[in-house]
């Protein structure tokens, strides 16, 4: 009587699924894990969910602050220019109003006479 899984077979599949295994390995490194390699070693992002190389951006460029200050002082650098604007508002709507009323005083006294 011959028997389905004999030393000789047993050999054959486990060399076989371990081939199989170890080519896998391969494939997974060679197609997924290094492309991020290669990415991080040229000095961009990579994700590994998407699998994208993307080019960092440097966040001066996109917040037009100079390079070096901080969000807190440019933040305060522009509620000064803030300030200095609503105080010109400010200062051109009592210079109206009183304007209005050295009209409305000539316009009364030119009444009154």
């Amino acid at each position: 009587m011959k028997r389905f899984l004999t030393i000789r077979r047993l050999s054959i599949m486990f060399f076989g699924a371990f081939a199989v295994l170890v080519v896998g390995i391969f494939v997974f490194q060679r197609y997924w894990m290094d492309p991020g390699d290669r990415c991080t070693a040229k000095g961009y992002w990579y994700d590994l969910e998407t699998r994208i190389c993307a080019q960092p951006i440097y966040i001066p460029d996109i917040t037009g602050r100079p390079a070096g200050v901080t969000r807190a002082e440019a933040s305060a650098q522009a509620n000064e220019e803030l300030v200095k604007l609503e105080d010109q508002v400010a200062a051109d709507r009592r210079a109206r109003v009183a304007a209005t009323e050295a009209e409305r005083a000539r316009v009364e006294a030119m009444r009154q006479q």
